[in-house]
C-alpha cells in the first residue's frame, strides 16, 4: 500500500462556516481583503486536523471573481498576500507541513466553453509569480478541458518543483468519466503525460464518481508504462449540472459525514490514490478523521 498524504479541504465553504465575510461574486478572496484573519484561521484549523498539504487561498485572485477593474489593480498583490498568510501559518506551527501553490480556472469552475487560451496563461503566469516564492509544491485545481491543462502546463514549466493537476469531473455515475468539457478522461491522462506534471488529481467533484476516473487512469499509465501520483479531493456537493453558473447560486451542499467521506477514501487509497483531501463542504473534522485513519496505517 502507498504512503498516504492528506491535503487540506475546502476553504471557501470553511470560511463561510466560521463567519468570515463571505459572498458572491468574491467568494473565498472576500476574507482576504476584508478579514485576512481568517484565512489564517482556515488554514490553521486544517492543520490542526493533520493535513500535511496546505493550499494558498488564491483560488478567487481572477477577473471572474475579483472583476476585471480590482483584478488589474489588486490581483497579483492579493495572490502573494495570499500566498504570505499560508507561509506564515505553517511556520508558526511548527510543524512538517507542505505549501501548495495554487492555479485556478480562471473563467471560473465548470466553465471550459469560457476558455481563452492566451488570457489564461497571462493570468495564470501573474498568479504563478505572485506564489512561487512561498510555493513547495503547485496545485492547479479544477481543471474542465485538456485545452485548460495544456495551458497551465506552459506555465507551470517554468519551475522545477512538483506540479499536480486536478480535474473536476462530469458527475454521471455509470457513465464514461469525461472532463466537463466533454472530453474522456483517458484523453486528458494521455495528454498530461508528455507535460512536467508529478501527479494527477481529482477535485470538486462528486465522492461517487472517483472510483472509476482512478481505474481509467491506472489503466492508461499500465499501457503507457509511466508512473504518476494519484491524489482526491472531492466534494459535498449535490451533482453539478450542465450549464452550472459558477458565480450564479451558491451550490447547494448535502451532508457526507465524516465517515461516510472516509469510506470512499479508504476506496480510492486501495486503488492506488496517495494523496486525499477534500474540496467543498468538506471540513476540518471530515480532514481530522482522515488524518486518524492514516495514521493507523502506520
Amino acid at each position: 500500500m502507498t504512503t498516504l498524504t492528506i491535503l487540506d479541504g475546502g476553504m471557501g465553504r470553511e470560511l463561510k462556516r466560521i463567519g468570515a465575510p463571505f459572498s458572491q461574486p468574491l467568494w473565498s478572496a472576500q476574507a482576504l481583503i476584508e478579514s485576512p484573519q481568517f484565512v489564517a484561521q482556515a488554514h490553521q484549523s486544517f492543520i490542526d486536523a493533520g493535513a500535511q498539504i496546505i493550499t494558498i487561498n488564491s483560488y478567487a485572485c481572477v477577473p471572474f471573481h475579483l472583476g476585471e477593474a480590482l483584478y488589474a489593480e489588486q490581483g497579483a498583490k492579493l495572490a502573494e498576500k495570499a500566498a504570505d498568510i499560508a507561509r506564515e501559518v505553517v511556520t508558526q506551527s511548527q510543524r512538517q507541513v507542505l505549501v501548495a501553490g495554487s492555479i485556478p480556472p480562471v473563467f471560473g469552475s465548470y466553465r471550459p466553453e469560457l476558455f481563452e487560451a492566451e488570457r489564461a496563461y497571462e493570468i495564470c503566469s501573474t498568479l504563478f509569480n505572485a506564489q512561487d516564492k512561498q510555493a513547495d509544491i503547485w496545485l492547479a485545481e479544477t481543471i474542465a478541458s485538456i485545452a485548460e491543462a495544456e495551458v497551465i502546463a506552459k506555465v507551470l514549466a517554468n519551475t522545477d518543483k512538483p506540479c499536480y493537476f486536478a480535474y473536476t469531473l462530469i458527475d454521471e455515475v455509470d457513465q464514461p468519466i469525461r472532463l466537463h468539457s466533454g472530453e474522456l478522461l483517458t484523453d486528458a491522462v494521455a495528454v498530461l503525460l508528455a507535460t512536467n506534471a508529478t501527479g494527477i488529481l481529482f477535485n470538486c467533484s462528486i465522492p461517487e464518481v472517483i472510483e472509476q476516473a482512478i481505474k481509467d487512469v491506472v489503466q492508461v499509465l499500465a499501457q503507457q508504462n509511466k508512473i504518476l501520483t494519484i491524489g482526491v479531493f472531492a466534494n459535498s456537493f449535490t451533482p453539478i449540472k450542465s450549464g452550472h453558473q459558477a458565480n450564479g447560486t451558491l451550490q447547494t451542499l448535502r451532508h457526507v459525514s465524516q465517515d461516510e467521506y472516509l469510506e470512499f477514501a479508504k476506496c480510492w487509497h486501495q486503488l492506488g490514490a496517495s494523496i486525499i483531501g477534500g474540496c467543498c463542504g468538506i471540513y476540518p473534522s471530515h480532514i481530522n478523521a482522515l488524518s486518524t485513519w492514516r495514521d493507523s496505517l502506520e
